[in-house]
């Protein structure tokens, strides 16, 4: 029986790291957490805010995620977008989820990311 979500894992390009960081830490407020040794080697980074966690992973020959994206849900979604907004990210508003304020927007490599808020 699956009990949770551990983490939803994104694709980046090489060389992207700096770019990730900036945007998952300063721009969306989510801690980065170390990886594993044997993991570090690979590149990539992973971050966390509350129980969420996203892990970005180097792929060669990386394409963004276009349709595929995490559902991020956050307080206060009016402001949050406001600080994405702030910091040159995309937001996109989209009502078509019944119950939920919901925007769209693209991390620095192009992928998607939705943010919802219940309610």
């Amino acid at each position: 029986m699956i009990a949770a979500l551990d983490h939803a894992q994104l694709a980046a390009p090489p060389g992207s790291e700096g770019r990730l960081r900036t945007y998952y830490v300063d721009v969306l407020g989510m801690v980065e957490i170390p990886k594993p040794p044997a993991l570090a080697a690979r590149g990539g980074c992973w971050f966390r805010a509350g129980e969420a966690v996203l892990h970005l992973g180097i792929e060669e020959g990386f394409r963004p995620a276009k349709k595929a994206h995490p559902g991020l849900r956050v307080r206060g979604i009016e402001a949050y977008a406001a600080r994405l907004a702030g910091c040159g990210a995309a937001v996109t508003w989209d009502d078509g989820l019944p119950g939920c304020r919901r925007f769209y927007s693209e991390d620095p490599v192009g992928n998607r990311l939705e943010f919802l808020e219940p309610g």
